[in-house]
């Protein structure tokens, strides 16, 4: 009787990773930045005062008179959010990177990990906040509708595992595997970053130049932290600190504080 050894898991040639690359991004955040732009010309060409002149939802939701149908079919976006990152991780898992698949994605280090996303989160959020009603002040960005779900018993949670979805999405594709993929290709740490900063701007060009520059200015910052310490999982809790104190802050504010 023989035992078997298990091989190793060989990466792929390298020419290989950008065919891989491209197909990731074509099928999440690469589409979702070209529809951005197609509406951002689309508002300056057919709109009166351009993209400043628009309103831009960031979730949304829809009742009918089928509650659990409704349940469902918001369940179901989420999960179709969270299907790119998990392919990604897949995809960086067939290639030996180190641990957390590579790019620090685990909970090796947690409690510290945690507090650099909630500081990252204060460091992005509050300027970020000061620049979006800036710009739309100037009318360079849309009203931001930023959530249109109905009050239902779910709504909360459910704006709660939106904030992760996007947190969970963006940086591990948008970071940890465009970043790892570029430099696998020979891209400097410089062209990476920005390649990323621009791609995660140019899909939030729904909401106006100002949507476009802070999410530029978001993306060279994590995308310069990311480079340094190889670890995704600060990014993610930052990012899903953000996005739930803004829907959540939205619905409960909104209507109470005169520019929210």
């Amino acid at each position: 009787m023989t035992s078997s050894v298990e091989a190793p898991p060989v990466a792929p040639p390298r020419e290989r990773y950008g065919l891989e690359l491209l197909a990731v991004l074509g099928v999440s955040l690469g589409m979702s930045a070209i529809y951005a732009l197609l509406y951002f010309i689309r508002a300056e060409l057919t709109v009166s005062g351009g993209i400043g002149n628009t309103t831009a939802t960031v979730v949304q939701g829809t009742r009918t008179v089928y509650p659990v149908l409704d349940l469902l079919d918001d369940l179901a976006g989420i999960l179709n959010g969270l299907a790119p990152p998990l392919l990604a991780l897949v995809l960086l898992a067939r290639n030996p990177g180190g641990r957390g698949f590579g790019i620090g994605f685990d909970l090796r280090n947690k409690l510290a990990e945690l507090a650099q996303g909630a500081g990252f989160a204060i460091l992005i959020g509050v300027p970020g906040l000061f620049l979006v009603f800036m710009a739309h002040q100037l009318g360079l960005n849309a009203s931001l509708n930023v959530v249109s779900f109905p009050d239902v018993w779910y709504r909360d949670p459910f704006l709660v595992l939106s904030a992760f979805q996007n947190g969970f999405a963006e940086e591990v594709v948008v970071v940890g595997y465009m970043i790892t993929r570029l430099r696998q290709l020979g891209w400097s740490d410089t062209r990476a970053i920005a390649a990323s900063a621009t791609l995660r701007g140019s899909y939030h060009l729904y909401q106006g130049f100002g949507g476009f520059a802070g999410n530029l200015i978001m993306g060279i910052i994590f995308g310069w932290w990311f480079t340094r310490t190889r670890r995704v999982l600060p990014l993610v809790v930052a990012h899903f600190l953000i996005d739930a104190a803004s829907f959540l802050g939205y619905v409960y504010l909104h209507g109470r504080i005169s520019w929210i």
